[in-house]
């Protein structure tokens, strides 16, 4: 991996401010990233199911190396930039879909239903491969995340890859910027900031892992749950640590991807 820093310059800083979102970055290498994805597919052959579906909520507990991204310096530097130097990672969630896949993510705001005390986390996308228009990118919403957060329904769809569905009501698509990503690069964008991506319109599969950063001093609204603490100190200990993998789908990982899926899907984490 790439280990130097590789901290925000001051005007990146202030797009992020501003836009509330800033792309693109790198990560690692597209070597490092193919490498990734090879990895992946083998997980899902010893899973015998893809990612899209079951890597979810808290991905990073499957393998090691998942763990190690989520604390590569050219990410966690970026995040710090805006969030200081004491960083959790609450979650993690692959976005996996498949060559003509028509399954898509509804315009929605994190911030909705991620149960925080206060709005201040940040989401790091990590392309394993190619992420376009075509493809199905990240999109955003500029400066959504200045004002109060957006009205949301939960409208269930078999192609919709939120298991809740989260909708926003009534959004102005015209205004969106499309996030393209190369392998091995990375976008931010804040838990206020409305995103989508449409369905994957070409030939090969558009693979993505979403790391949630948020500062030590932010406590969860919705009981004691857990986090992985990626840099600095954690002098507040609103959370419980994640159970770190000691290899491929340890057995222990696995308990907890288990049970965190089973309450997000019967509905533990709602919309605000």
């Amino acid at each position: 991996m790439l280990m130097e820093d590789a901290a925000l310059t001051a005007g990146q800083v202030a797009h992020f401010n501003d836009h509330g979102y800033l792309t693109p970055l790198t990560a690692v290498s597209p070597a490092q990233a193919r490498e990734f994805r090879e990895r992946l597919e083998m997980i899902e052959a010893k899973l015998g199911r893809e990612a899209e579906g079951y890597l979810k909520i808290k991905a990073h507990l499957a393998s090691p190396w998942m763990t190690d991204l989520a604390r590569h310096p050219r990410i966690v530097s970026a995040v710090q930039s805006v969030l200081g130097p004491d960083l959790l990672l609450t979650g993690s969630s692959f976005f996996a879909k498949n060559a003509r896949d028509p399954r898509f993510v509804s315009w929605h705001q994190d911030a909705a239903y991620f149960g925080l005390s206060e709005n201040a986390q940040v989401t790091a996308w990590v392309a394993f491969t190619p992420s376009t228009v075509q493809s199905g990118c990240v999109r955003v919403l500029p400066g959504s995340h200045l004002g109060e957060n957006m009205r949301h329904e939960e409208r269930i769809s078999k192609d919709n890859l939120l298991a809740r569905g989260q909708t926003i009501v009534d959004i102005d698509e015209s205004r969106a910027v499309s996030m393209e990503l190369q392998p091995g690069q990375f976008s931010l964008h804040h838990v206020k900031t409305a995103h989508c991506s449409h369905a994957n319109q070409s030939d090969d599969r558009r693979i993505g892992l979403a790391f949630f950063y948020m500062p030590t001093r932010v406590a969860s609204i919705r009981g004691r749950r857990s986090a992985m603490l990626v840099s600095g100190v954690d002098e507040y200990n609103h959370w419980d640590p994640d159970p770190m993998p000691r290899c491929d789908l340890d057995p222990v990982c696995v308990a907890e991807l288990d049970r965190v899926w089973g309450n997000y899907t019967k509905g533990a984490y709602r919309l605000t």
